[in-house]
């Protein structure tokens, strides 16, 4: 006698591995390839049976069966493991960009289900609700793609669903590039002169006289030892950088460290000339110390004796000098338009990477041979340095011809 065929409970027949459960709702089994017994469920047949479709495909197409369980912030956990041949400051960087943007968001969401449209969903509500910079998105943005590569490459999904959406976002919103700002030659005299006469500013002139000076990116002068520098050949040995990391958040207030990292790049490893004003700012730092009794307590993955320390001997970091010449911009403006309200120099908003660009266009305006540029930059393609020396040369250009038409109408 044949076996009578289950059915549910309007005598549809149910194929098997289907069940109709006691609350109504349906349920399908299977092994999937480790033998494991899996589960899915609906509120009724037709999508249960959708569901079985699918299953079958993934598994005709090779498709991982505990895809479907695999959120994204499992393969970041994964991807955090495996990934190799970062700086450790990029890596950094990427962790504290997912962790602050991705975990709570779409990294709770499964793989299988993200399509294209939901991370052109998640790039908009970054750029016009988180009001991020496309730099940060596509920091954002670098992480997710290699994610989903790996994801690809493993049978979790078909598609990356992250491809060509950057560019698509690229294209749809106007973002405002910030172009590199270097002090004018009355502004850097400006700045330097009231660092050097105010004794309240005093003790910052050392270290941004030098990065005036030299062109360091801010991670090579805090990291400068003094056994970095030598102030009788007048040269500085520029072999490694500090990294300051603040992944402090308003619930914790923990989380800043340094790290000594290799220079961006091997061309970053370099000799720079002193000039003279710099070698007397490392002097006057020297005698700044000795006179107070400063000595550096910090020692970073086994590195001492850092050149430029806080008053408690700790190395200084990018956050706090950014910070001092913001009040450094506002005291000294203040001053001079309390001598005179017409002031024709005030100091502009700037950072401490204004301060290399500044050296940077120093030399272009005394005529400095490129690849000398470069190899003092550290810049490891010399298209980089060009495309700032052009910029340069265009605005000296500009600012020669206004001062030709004003010649000729003066005639």
């Amino acid at each position: 006698m044949a076996k009578e065929k289950r059915k549910d409970k309007t005598r549809v027949v149910l194929r098997t591995g289907e069940l109709q459960r006691t609350d109504g709702s349906y349920q399908f089994t299977w092994m999937d390839e480790n033998k494991k017994r899996r589960y899915v469920y609906s509120r009724n047949l037709d999508d249960l049976r959708e569901k079985e479709k699918q299953i079958a495909k993934d598994k005709s197409d090779g498709i991982k069966t505990e895809a479907r369980y695999t959120t994204v912030n499992d393969l970041f956990d994964l991807w955090k493991v495996l990934k190799r041949g970062l700086k450790n400051n990029t890596f950094e960087n990427y962790k504290y960009m997912y962790e602050t943007f991705v975990r709570q968001n779409i990294g709770e969401k499964r793989v299988t289900v993200l399509r294209k449209s939901d991370i052109k969903r998640y790039y908009n509500y970054l750029a016009d609700e988180r009001h991020l910079k496309a730099a940060t998105i596509d920091s954002i943005h670098t992480v997710l793609h290699q994610i989903f590569d790996m994801a690809v490459d493993d049978d979790y999904i078909r598609n990356n669903p992250t491809n060509n959406v950057l560019r698509e976002l690229k294209q749809s919103h106007v973002f405002q590039t910030e172009k590199r700002r270097a002090l004018t030659r009355p502004e850097q005299e400006l700045f330097l002169t009231y660092l050097k006469s105010t004794p309240s500013a005093q003790h910052w002139y050392p270290v941004f006289a030098v990065m005036v000076g030299s062109g360091l990116r801010v991670g090579e002068v805090t990291g400068l030892r003094w056994c970095d520098i030598d102030l009788e050949e007048g040269v500085i040995d520029v072999n490694h950088t500090l990294v300051y990391y603040d992944h402090r958040t308003d619930e914790s207030k923990q989380g800043c460290y340094f790290n000594v990292n290799t220079t961006k790049t091997p061309a970053s490893n370099r000799q720079v000339p002193m000039l003279d004003f710099v070698k007397e700012a490392f002097l006057m730092e020297k005698e700044k110390q000795e006179l107070h009794d400063l000595h550096c307590e910090a020692t970073i993955d086994g590195y001492s004796d850092f050149i430029f320390i806080n008053r408690f001997g700790q190395a200084q970091n990018q956050a706090t000098l950014n910070k001092a010449i913001r009040r450094i911009i506002r005291d000294c403006n203040d001053e001079q338009l309390l001598k005179d309200e017409n002031a024709k120099v005030l100091l502009p908003h700037f950072s401490c990477h204004s301060l290399r660009h500044t050296f940077t266009t120093r030399m272009c305006e005394a005529g400095v041979n490129v690849k000398v540029i470069q190899d003092a930059l550290g810049h490891k393609d010399i298209s980089t340095t060009l495309n700032i020396y052009t910029d340069v040369t265009k605005e000296l250009k500009r600012t020669e011809f206004e001062g030709l038409d004003s010649y000729f109408k003066n005639e």
